[in-house]
């Protein structure tokens, strides 16, 4: 039995739209959510076009010529754009008749591509029992036939398994939310010994080990704790009658371990340190989880990855900044602050998902505009922009 794909009905409409334009070939991702019963796709974005593609409007007749590493950092980049229980689920190919034979062996290679690029960034394990199917689409310009396959990430020798897409309308319309407020205060020791002062480094071990202590946290739905396998609205009243859909928050607040229990004996280390790091703030998570009777446990692993990849994201793009604007060679460790950006977030349209993204103050609102427009094919309202936090240093 192959894995069946719910997929937003609009997403049909943007495919076939996307058909008309291509020369030979146009390229994408897949977003959505995997369960152990059924995945859901809520998005598909194209793989936007390269400068040089733009300006002289390049014809590209074989998928050899496909840009992996291009397609790979778009995958990246969007990848921060979504909140907990989203992901880059699979990637798309539509493409004329004349090319179709050759569509497996580049989708099969782009998934796996994207797929370690993906896991090199993460903080955090897959838990044991987690989906690793990712999906494959294949869609004729001519005939519009859709093709769907799936590939098995953990294998590097998966072969295509056939695979069910089925479009259905309003599919995310009644989602769930999940949200909540982090206080971060986390201390990063930076050892004398360490070559150059490698912040960057540093940094993702200091964020490594805190994010071990989240994954250890007690997470409080609505003031409670929850057992991992109950259902997560067990005990909530359905509303009679009520045919709009409406919208279930959860508010949750997490607990984390001030020390670890008597069983484990605790062993001081002295290092000698030349300075430290130091990350502030409070940080607002979300995770959303589809309405297909989800477990507690699907909430709240949703929920720690989003409280991981924020805090992260956000360190990579302030040290990507950093290199822009002041050269990877700066040695002056002076105290110096630096404001993380700030988490917003934009609504998605016929769905109760929003999607977040990142600004510095001085970052104008046209800017992020275009950021959405060019990864995620969005247009966006200045007034549907959320700023969500205050700003953390």
């Amino acid at each position: 039995m192959g894995r069946t794909y719910f997929v937003e009905e609009t997403i049909g409409q943007y495919l076939s739209d996307l058909s008309t334009k291509l020369k030979p070939y146009v390229t994408g991702l897949l977003i959505g959510q995997c369960s152990l019963q059924r995945d859901y796709v809520i998005r598909a974005v194209r793989t936007p076009p390269k400068e040089e593609q733009k300006e002289d409007n390049i014809s590209l007749s074989k998928l050899a010529s496909i840009d992996e590493e291009w397609i790979t950092a778009h995958a990246s980049q969007v990848s921060r754009m979504l909140p907990g229980g989203l992901l880059v689920l699979g990637v798309f190919i539509i493409a004329t008749p004349e090319l179709s034979k050759d569509c497996q062996n580049a989708l099969r290679k782009l998934i796996f591509s994207v797929e370690k690029s993906l896991t090199k960034r993460r903080l955090w394990k897959p838990a044991e029992e987690e989906v690793s199917d990712r999906a494959a689409l294949q869609i004729c310009s001519a005939t519009k036939k859709v093709v769907c396959r799936t590939y098995d990430v953990q294998d590097p020798k998966s072969s295509a398994k056939p695979a069910d897409w089925k479009y259905q309308s309003a599919l995310s319309a009644s989602w769930l939310a999940l949200y909540c407020t982090v206080n971060v205060n986390i201390h990063i020791p930076l050892l004398a010994t360490s070559p150059n002062h490698d912040l960057e480094k540093n940094t993702k071990n200091g964020l490594n080990r805190w994010s071990k202590q989240i994954e250890d946290s007690v997470f409080l739905i609505n003031g409670q704790v929850k057992d991992d396998d109950t259902e997560l609205l067990e005990g909530q009243k359905k509303l009679r009658g009520n045919t709009q859909s409406s919208t279930q928050f959860s508010d949750v607040k997490v607990l984390t371990q001030l020390s670890q229990g008597s069983s484990h004996r605790s062993t001081a280390t002295v290092q000698v340190c030349s300075g430290s790091i130091n990350l502030k703030g409070a940080v607002k998570c979300r995770a959303y989880i589809h309405n297909n009777k989800p477990k507690v446990k699907e909430a709240i692993q949703a929920l720690k990855r989003d409280i991981i990849n924020t805090l992260s994201d956000r360190c990579e793009i302030l040290f990507e900044d950093l290199i822009i604007n002041e050269g990877p060679h700066k040695k002056n460790f002076e105290r110096e602050y630096h404001v993380l950006p700030q988490r917003l977030f934009v609504p998605v349209a016929g769905s109760t998902v929003m999607l977040s993204d990142y600004k510095f103050g001085d970052e104008a609102t046209g800017e992020i505009q275009e950021r959405f427009v060019e990864m995620l094919d969005q247009s966006v309202q200045a007034e549907d922009i959320h700023i969500a936090e205050e700003m953390n240093t």
